[in-house]
């Protein structure tokens, strides 16, 4: 049993990752600034920000993983790559894991080849921008991380998000740093099904200060 504190523990994401690591029998931890819609038997809900130092001091101790899901969005807006920043300082040397979600633009289009974001920043409405280059930035700051900081990033498909209803196959596909489409030119997956991959490498670590991917 793993210890795990997911932040942004009631997005699309962090729900799904908090349901499915409740599921397996792990000791969860959800911090999030708003009141799940439903709560899970067993989960430690904490109601607050991971921008606030106090939230942090609560959460952090004695866990094997902190996963964010935090959305640089509404109120947090220019505030992740603190949080981020923060994390890293705190969790450096510990033998606690850092994972986090972040978007498919750092993802390579080829190998070798040119990033998502480098061939398609131009064409992107300029509100969207902020939220990608946050998740770029991060991963950034992850490379750049003291090395006795062991994280893992995990970069969701292109096509990803509650508003696309994508079914749940119980199943994904496992990548590593190239954007991965499946035979009918598909690149997407379920929150249910990245949480899957997700707490499969709390459970059995394979990617050590690096990133993946999965799709269906």
């Amino acid at each position: 049993m793993a210890r795990i504190t997911v932040l942004g523990g009631t997005g699309y994401t962090g729900a799904a990752v908090v349901a499915e690591a409740a599921k397996r029998g792990h000791e969860i931890t959800s911090v999030s600034r708003t009141e799940p819609t439903t709560r899970i038997e067993g989960v430690n809900y904490v109601i607050g920000s991971a921008a606030d130092a106090n939230v942090l001091d609560a959460v952090l101790p004695g866990r094997d993983v902190v996963y964010s899901a935090l959305a640089p969005r509404g109120d947090m807006a220019g505030k992740l790559e603190g949080v981020i920043d923060v994390l890293v300082s705190r969790l450096a040397g510990t033998s606690t894991r850092l994972g986090y979600t972040g978007g498919a633009s750092s993802l390579h289009t080829e190998a070798g080849g040119p990033t998502l974001w480098e061939v398609s920043k131009d064409n992107l409405p300029a509100e969207v921008k902020p939220e990608i280059e946050t998740g770029i930035t991060v991963y950034s700051t992850l490379q750049a991380s003291p090395e006795s900081l062991d994280w893992f990033f995990v970069s969701p498909p292109t096509d990803f998000g509650s508003w696309l209803g994508t079914p749940d196959k119980g199943t994904y596909v496992l990548g590593g740093d190239v954007l991965m489409k499946d035979a009918n030119g598909n690149s997407t997956i379920s929150a249910a099904d990245l949480a899957i991959a997700v707490v499969d490498e709390i459970e059995a670590p394979t990617h050590h200060r690096a990133r993946f991917t999965a799709i269906h």
